[in-house]
């Protein structure tokens, strides 16, 4: 991952001051491009320590359509605190007390255009495009198509930046605008490689759980049409680090990367809706320790 550290340490010294929708600050830089050669190992950060359940478990659940933060507690098990209450996921600070989160990355990938499901569950949806199962079925019969692309920006669900997360969901908008915006799969000699757009990135805590979970979801899609893996190409739009993440950025890079794991898969679903958080396994995952940051709201 010396290439994450090399952009990383270009947003940090090369980085201009800005103001951004938080309030907190960012060092920021516009336009930034890493590649990973998927064949060479697993890109997952061994400079600090990812959580590669918490990958698995929110890419699920992006897959499955729903966009309802309990749904997530689910994929991870349901975990609980002492207290027996759920503990936090990334996504509780944006989410209505029902889980509902509105139109993000679920709904636009699997129900672009749909409605609110019949079943009553907020954050659950039906008709619309699939754009998965799009992309499937063109990889599988039109590989070369310069159109297999998967867009979650639709600018209808924009949430209103004046207005907070819980008040645009509970106006039938996304709960935060989506950072990570589209992304293109691309075949040759029998090799997927994905391109990846993201329009804003938190470089220090999001851009590495980005750079995973489009790994893995490349190596998901490869497995269903009975591709190889090629590369993942990130590439991102105002690259910034926040300014209370300064100090954690410069340890991080004060350390050494270590050998990329491997991605096993054990077993092959016959869709790419039904795979489980035990069907992946990172062999040879050795890391430095945590390091932990505030997320902006």
């Amino acid at each position: 991952m010396r290439n994450y550290l090399d952009y990383l340490a270009h947003v940090r010294h090369d980085g201009v001051y800005k103001q951004d929708r938080t309030g907190t600050g960012t060092y920021s830089l516009f336009g930034a491009q890493m590649r990973f050669d998927l064949q060479q190992g697993f890109p997952i950060m061994t400079t600090k320590y990812v959580s590669f359940k918490t990958v698995i478990g929110e890419l699920l659940w992006f897959l499955s359509g729903s966009t309802n933060n309990h749904d997530l507690w689910k994929l991870n098990g349901s975990p609980v605190n002492d207290d027996g209450q759920h503990r936090a996921t990334i996504w509780e600070e944006w989410a209505l007390p029902d889980g509902n989160l509105g139109s993000i990355y679920g709904k636009q990938w699997r129900h672009f255009g749909g409605r609110p499901s019949p079943d009553g569950v907020p954050g659950h949806w039906e008709g619309g495009v699939d754009q998965i199962s799009m992309a499937l079925e063109m990889l599988r019969n039109k590989p070369n198509s310069r159109r297999i692309i998967v867009s979650a920006w639709c600018p209808e669900d924009l949430p209103n930046e004046s207005e907070s997360a819980q008040e645009n969901v509970m106006k039938g908008r996304a709960a935060l605008a989506w950072c990570h915006t589209s992304f293109q799969f691309y075949v040759i000699d029998g090799r997927l490689s994905c391109l990846l757009y993201a329009r804003s990135q938190d470089s220090f805590l999001g851009t590495p759980y980005n750079i995973s979970s489009y790994a893995l979801l490349t190596h998901i899609v490869a497995q269903q049409t009975g591709m190889g893996v090629g590369e993942l190409i990130w590439t991102g739009g105002d690259c910034h680090i926040y300014a209370n993440h300064l100090p954690q950025v410069d340890l991080q890079l004060s350390r050494e990367p270590l050998p990329l794991p491997s991605l096993v898969i054990k077993r092959h679903p016959g869709s790419i809706f039904d795979y489980r958080p035990e069907d992946f396994e990172l062999v040879g995952y050795i890391h430095h320790p945590a390091i932990s940051a505030p997320v902006a709201v």
